[in-house]
């Protein structure tokens, strides 16, 4: 895999280091380099990259809020002189975070960082498709294999309990393994494979299984400690389906 990418910083020699660590590295093709945010944000919105090394303090527009104006499938490896801004890099979805001066080892491991999150995002992509192709079948099936931590992990339908979307990736919650099995795919890509009669959505964030509800109350599901809300969005669609699908009193 090769990654498209391209460097903002607002010091020459920093962007002549990274440029020189770009050419050195087969994986990555650069395909710009910018002095600003400021020059570089209409440019990356009509040509999106796939990786981005960014300056963080830059006059005018800040790496950081750069960060929140580019293309979602765009990732971020922060390049900054101040070790503060960690923190602040990673709730941007960063991929990492690397601190000048910045060596090849520790860029080289930063890109392999990436390498390994659009692997797993297009083995999520293909499978998804495959899933979508084989729909019909899918909604026979009693169980669905999921990507997680680089293997392929059957689950249950009969053991999902809920499933909560997290922007791309999903958890998901069964009743016979002490955590959630955690996988890159969106919430909405799940629900087209899961079985309609058995799951339905009650919010954004959650897909839950009515069939493991034991109480509902003031329009939040409650599993164990977790309370589920309900919102207003999905509530009829959600009371339909228990009129349809159980007696109610």
């Amino acid at each position: 895999m090769k990654l498209t990418c391209a460097i903002i910083d607002d010091e020459p020699l920093a962007v002549e280091l990274m440029e020189g660590y770009v050419r050195r590295t087969p994986s990555l093709i650069l395909t710009a380099s910018y002095e600003n945010g400021t020059a570089a944000i209409e440019a990356l919105r009509e040509n999106p990259v796939d990786l981005l090394f960014c300056d963080i303090e830059m006059p005018g527009l800040s790496g950081m809020e750069l960060s929140r104006m580019l293309p979602d499938d765009t990732r971020i490896i922060f390049t900054t002189a101040f070790s503060r801004y960690a923190v602040d890099g990673f709730k941007v979805n960063a991929i990492d975070y690397l601190l000048k001066p910045v060596s090849y080892n520790d860029f080289l491991a930063s890109v392999n960082k990436a390498l390994s999150w659009f692997e797993l995002k297009e083995n999520a992509s293909t499978s998804a498709r495959q899933l979508s192709a084989t729909s019909d079948s899918a909604k026979k099936a009693q169980s669905l294999f999921v990507k997680t931590e680089y293997r392929l992990q059957q689950i249950d339908f009969d053991r999902i309990v809920y499933i909560e979307g997290l922007k791309d990736y999903v958890k998901i919650y069964t009743d016979n393994l002490p955590h959630p099995v955690l996988s890159l795919v969106s919430l909405k890509t799940l629900e087209q494979q899961l079985p309609s009669d058995k799951f339905i959505r009650v919010h954004r964030s959650f897909i839950v299984q009515p069939s493991k509800i034991e109480v509902i109350e003031r329009n939040r599901i409650i599993f164990g400690k977790k309370y589920i809300p309900i919102s207003e969005n999905y509530r009829q669609s959600f009371y339909d389906f228990l009129t349809t699908h159980s007696l109610m009193l």
